[in-house]
């Protein structure tokens, strides 16, 4: 295994690669050469434009045959697949854990914790075969105390857990695995969320500085490409979010301490939960 994963001679299997840092991160492997397939829901070709080195795949990554459909025809289409980047995901909107509606919640572990773990068992021999890296999107929400966004956080959490445990588990086998953290990325899913929900808009501001400042899709991308390249056991999008990430164990605790006691958290979560689902 080398040290290095180089682009120009890489086939790429990546699942949420229609919009968001998905799209930017297609745009750039196709920019540094590689050979790139995206799994989505949507038709990837229709957001990226025909390219010649580009597989437009639509599917839902609930399903693990379809996912391993996508990444046999991947192999059929380009010969290998040596990284595999497990991007789709979803965010809820907010709610509280005794007021989210139950298939919403179910939905939301299924596609950002099943579906990574589906991305793994369609690609992992063939990430063996060829010596190749593995990269799980993840998050801060993996770390981070909160409200109003349970189903993320804990699918969050998580796929950390995951990535931790493939990452030793590939290193034995010629092959290696890392976990991506990012804060608030300025995608639609942080538009949806945090922007045009009133609700969502009241949890962002309780975000601190600097947590509280946005990475955009390209810088995201930026940060993914160059974890691959790597083969990162971890990156951390956002400069922010490095002391938060290494000293958590003790800064959490003061936290949730914190939100419990806030009057205005009270008041935030008794809205949540009056409104009608």
């Amino acid at each position: 295994m080398s040290s290095r994963i180089s682009l120009d001679s890489a086939t790429v299997f990546i699942t949420g690669g229609a919009a968001g840092i998905g799209a930017c991160t297609v745009r750039r492997l196709l920019a540094a050469g590689a050979n790139v397939a995206v799994f989505d829901l949507t038709d990837a070709a229709a957001e990226l434009g025909a390219h010649e080195r580009l597989l437009a795949l639509t599917g839902d990554v609930r399903d693990q045959a379809a996912v391993s459909a996508a990444v046999a025809a991947t192999i059929a289409r380009f010969g290998a697949v040596t990284v595999a980047i497990a991007n789709a995901g979803i965010t809820p909107p907010p709610g509280t854990i005794r007021q989210v509606d139950r298939a919403l919640f179910d939905r939301v572990i299924d596609v950002n914790l099943h579906g990574v773990v589906n991305v793994i068992r369609a690609t992992s021999d063939e990430i063996v075969r060829t010596g190749g890296h593995m990269s799980l999107i993840c998050s801060g929400a993996a770390f981070t105390p909160g409200m109003g966004g349970a189903a993320y956080m804990i699918s969050k959490a998580a796929v950390e857990q995951l990535g931790r445990a493939l990452s030793i588990e590939l290193s034995a086998v010629g092959a290696s695995a890392g976990l991506v953290y990012f804060g608030v990325v300025d995608t639609g899913l942080a538009h949806a969320t945090l922007d045009q929900d009133p609700l969502g808009r009241r949890m962002g501001e309780r975000l601190p500085w600097p947590l509280s400042r946005r990475l955009s899709a390209e810088a995201a991308a930026a940060i993914v490409v160059r974890s691959v390249q790597r083969r990162s056991v971890r990156a951390i999008g956002g400069k922010s979010w490095y002391g938060y990430y290494w000293l958590r164990g003790l800064i959490n605790p003061i936290l949730e301490a914190q939100l419990i006691r806030d009057r205005s958290v009270h008041q935030l979560i008794r809205d949540l939960e009056a409104r009608v689902p």
